[in-house]
């Protein structure tokens, strides 16, 4: 996928935080903002794979308010504030099988991952991108927030909607003020956590993964164009959202499914 002729340098001098950002989507919007030119910083919960990693990285776990304030802190004392905050951060790990299979547990952990991680993280950076009356923050949610699976995705479901609510009024209240919010949503993307989701679910059933993959195509009501979402291809996005190019566009939620979408939004 050609990148460099339309993005080295678009981003140079920006300063942005993507949060899990180790792997699948996050990893492939790291590396995009990076051949942008932007100084990137990176937060998960586990260590990047890449020894010479050319970021800078926190080891955190953002579904723990004290975390939050770690990670902010060493921001503010580094490099005193960011231009771009990608809020990737998010889990499907709950039980499957509808709603007696969660426990008050999964739904407080849901909400944690999915939702208070973005909302906390925000409150703590805002205000430094309204001092300076400039900053985009982009919330990555999911198809499944408008179209759930009860039997897998219940819970992740109903957090990420709550993003999207939470997304689209911070957006309305920060406009005027020079911030930009935007949600996008993707479907699905073949990253390790598709992977593994997909190969839980096929051992629990019995099948292939070949066959719990059609499964789920079947399940969503099919994908116009075949396939899964490359990361990389949901990245290209993202960056276009950050850059000057979506000046105009805030308060946004942009599906990218491959045409899965079940309704005109």
């Amino acid at each position: 996928m050609e990148t460099n002729q339309t993005t080295n340098g678009a981003l140079h001098g920006k300063i942005a935080l993507v949060t899990g950002g180790t792997k699948g989507i996050g990893k492939a919007i790291v590396k995009k903002l990076q051949q942008a030119g932007a100084t990137v910083i990176v937060t998960a919960r586990n260590q990047p794979e890449e020894q010479d990693a050319a970021y800078t990285f926190i080891a955190a776990d953002l579904s723990q308010a004290e975390e939050v304030n770690k990670v902010t802190g060493i921001i503010n004392g580094q490099f005193g504030h960011i231009d771009i905050l990608i809020n990737n951060m998010g889990a499907n790990t709950y039980p499957g099988g509808g709603f007696s299979t969660l426990t008050d547990e999964h739904w407080i952990n849901a909400l944690q991952v999915n939702l208070l991680s973005s909302v906390r993280l925000d409150r703590a950076l805002l205000p430094n991108m309204l001092q300076r009356k400039n900053g985009v923050i982009i919330h990555i949610s999911t198809t499944s927030s408008q179209f759930p699976i009860w039997e897998s995705t219940m819970a992740y479901s109903a957090a990420k909607a709550a993003l999207n609510t939470y997304s689209k009024a911070l957006a309305t209240e920060v406009a005027d003020k020079g911030i930009r919010v935007v949600t996008v949503s993707p479907g699905l993307n073949k990253t390790e956590a598709m992977t593994a989701f997909l190969e839980d679910y096929a051992k629990q059933g019995g099948i292939t993964v070949e066959e719990m993959t059609e499964n789920l195509f079947r399940r969503l009501g099919g994908v116009p164009l075949g396939r899964m979402a490359a990361p990389e291809e949901t990245a290209e996005l993202v960056y276009f959202l950050v850059s000057p190019a979506a000046s105009f566009i805030t308060g946004a939620n942009l599906i990218i499914d491959g045409g899965n979408f079940p309704v005109v939004k």
